[in-house]
């Protein structure tokens, strides 16, 4: 077995993606195959392109971040030419990914049954707000929306205070569930040559049911419902803050070897004989009781004291850091988890490594249209395309503002 895969294919060279993703889910899913060597074509509106673009084309940052790679294809699908184009190139992908509102597609004449009369191969792949079918079906979602309605926000609050989430869970984790759900179906496409195509759905809904697995069974375990504290007895946790205002995380879960690592490093060693925390369980019933006196005998020492007692006396627990910290720390840079930086930003790889190797993103957002003159050209004449062009049926950039291929 190689060591270098840099001398290797990317694990999906050779695979084609025709990408109607907008904003987040979607082109989340279409930018991981993009970096695991897919050929991904986005496909945008002729007048605008992704809305995600924001007004700022190829230099808004989660644009950028969630198309680096792709190529931009910009056609007007509401003219019978726009569509005609499509279909025409649909035979020529692998992979059709969308997260456009349940119906939308079909109305195009894009539905997975029309895809599968042009291409009964292709792997038709969407993810939707709540589902096909069912009372929410034609509600509009986006990630806060799924958040809610998943139950995350409730888990991730107090019991008697709603909170908002500081991030988009429900889309990220809805595009890498998208993702999971395209390579199964291609593996599966390889191992069963005689299978025709797959249509992969999830949605918002769905997807962070990955998510929220461990509170539900919480749930089923206590018969409590679940909320941002409830979780912390049951791991044996803590959020700690240091003398000189640094912060960790402890999670001792049920080993007694832990606790009793713990309760040393803190120098409470008669914590181990209080019957109130002999065991696992009776540690859970009065952990309320024993935060405080972990909190106080935290307070007493340095951020660096902290961490190289807690590492001497073997307990897990990590410092909090902040998006600022994270790709400073020399853990996430031995893992080599971002792109250099480029004009403030900096790409994250994807979350995987072959042959000890994490693939390189390409750095490159596409303008609008910027590709639509090659990826055309596959199935139109020159004379075709030009016309095209002239009658806005297809987009590309201006000539001064096209930046170098991708």
């Amino acid at each position: 077995m190689t060591t270098n895969s840099q001398s290797q294919p990317k694990p999906l060279s050779g695979i084609r993606v025709l990408d109607f993703g907008n904003y987040v889910a979607g082109p989340y899913a279409g930018s991981m195959l993009a970096a695991l060597g897919a050929d991904v074509v986005k496909v945008e509106f002729a007048r605008g392109g992704d809305p995600f673009r924001r007004g700022q084309g190829t230099q808004d940052p989660y644009f950028i971040q969630m198309n680096a790679g792709k190529r931009s294809l910009a056609v007007d699908l509401k003219s019978q030419e726009g569509l005609d184009l499509i279909k025409s190139l649909i035979p020529k992908f692998d992979v059709l990914v969308e997260n456009t509102r349940p119906g939308k597609m079909e109305a195009l004449g894009l539905g997975p049954k029309a895809v599968e009369a042009l291409n009964p191969k292709m792997v038709y792949a969407s993810v939707s707000g709540f589902g096909e079918g069912g009372p929410w079906q034609d509600r509009a979602a986006y990630d806060t929306i799924g958040l809610s309605m998943s139950g995350f926000l409730s888990i991730m609050s107090d019991a008697d205070k709603p909170q908002l989430a500081g991030t988009c869970v429900g889309d990220l984790t809805g595009g890498l569930v998208l993702v999971i759900g395209i390579l199964s179906a291609l593996v599966g496409r390889e191992l069963h040559p005689e299978n025709k195509g797959t249509v992969v759905q999830t949605s918002l809904l769905e997807a962070m049911s990955t998510i929220t697995i461990d509170a539900m069974t919480q749930m089923f375990e206590t018969g409590n419902v679940p909320s941002r504290e409830t979780r912390h007895p049951v791991a044996q946790s803590f959020s700690l803050k240091t003398a000189d205002g640094g912060a960790f995380a402890i999670h001792l879960s049920g080993s007694e070897k832990f606790w009793q690592n713990f309760a040393k490093a803190l120098n409470r060693e008669d914590l181990l004989d209080d019957p109130r925390f002999a065991t696992y369980v009776q540690r859970k019933e009065h952990y309320f009781a024993l935060r405080p006196i972990v909190e106080e005998a935290f307070a007493k020492g340095t951020k660096e004291y902290w961490d190289a007692r807690l590492v001497e006396m073997d307990v897990p627990h990590a410092p909090l850091l902040s998006a600022k910290e994270l790709p400073e720390h020399p853990q996430m840079k031995h893992l080599d988890m971002y792109e250099p930086e480029r004009d403030g930003l900096r790409l994250v790889r994807p979350p995987w490594r072959f042959e000890g190797e994490r693939p390189h993103r390409n750095f490159s957002a596409p303008c609008i249209g910027q590709h639509s003159r090659a990826v055309a050209s596959e199935v139109l004449s020159d004379s075709d395309i030009e016309r095209l062009i002239a009658e806005g049926v297809l987009a590309e950039p201006a000539a001064a503002q096209k930046p170098a291929a991708v």
